[in-house]
């Protein structure tokens, strides 16, 4: 479906005569990458996992400037190690297929490994273009808000009762801020 979308818009196919003589293959003037059309087409890990579990950790994070949204959930083990993660985007292919890379990166990871991965990373995986940054920008985001969350529930638990908060983080790449609210909760 995103294949033939993107041949039958404004990616047109464009040859030079003297490279069809030389029987050179045609070239699109835009398109997407093979990765980006493949995680597109087939996403890896869509759906959702049980929010209010204590060993979930859930990211939810948007970028304005274009619409785009992605929630990403961790379920981590006892050791620490990302045994599950989901996703769920609304956005262009590039949101979807970073989303997806995303989820495919953390599985198995430590929290503090998935923490380090970068949006530059993700970019280079998925040859994005300059214009399709904020795309893995917003999977850095959404994995860090998502680890963020798994522990301030730990930490509500170890502590017992604990006052009610919102936590609210700024990107200092595209200024996107993300609020994540925490009610207070009896032990």
């Amino acid at each position: 479906m995103f294949r033939s979308a993107l041949t039958k818009t404004s990616l047109s196919t464009i040859i030079a005569p003297k490279a069809a003589r030389a029987g050179v293959a045609p070239v699109l003037a835009r398109g997407y990458h093979e990765k980006v059309i493949s995680h597109y087409e087939s996403p890896r890990n869509v759906g959702s996992l049980p929010k209010n579990d204590i060993d979930v950790g859930t990211g939810l994070v948007g970028a304005p400037a274009c619409g785009d949204v992605m929630k990403l959930q961790i379920r981590v083990d006892e050791s620490g190690i990302i045994s599950d993660v989901k996703f769920k985007t609304f956005g262009c292919g590039s949101a979807i297929a970073s989303s997806s890379y995303m989820t495919e990166r953390v599985k198995g990871l430590s929290l503090e490994e998935a923490g380090k991965i970068k949006n530059t990373e993700i970019a280079k995986e998925l040859c994005l273009p300059p214009v399709k940054l904020h795309c893995s920008m917003l999977a850095e985001d959404a994995i860090r808000s998502a680890i963020r969350d798994y522990r301030s529930k730990r930490s509500k638990l170890a502590e017992g009762h604990k006052a009610g908060f919102i936590d609210v983080t700024q990107s200092a790449v595209t200024g996107e801020t993300v609020a994540t609210a925490h009610p207070g909760q009896a032990a």
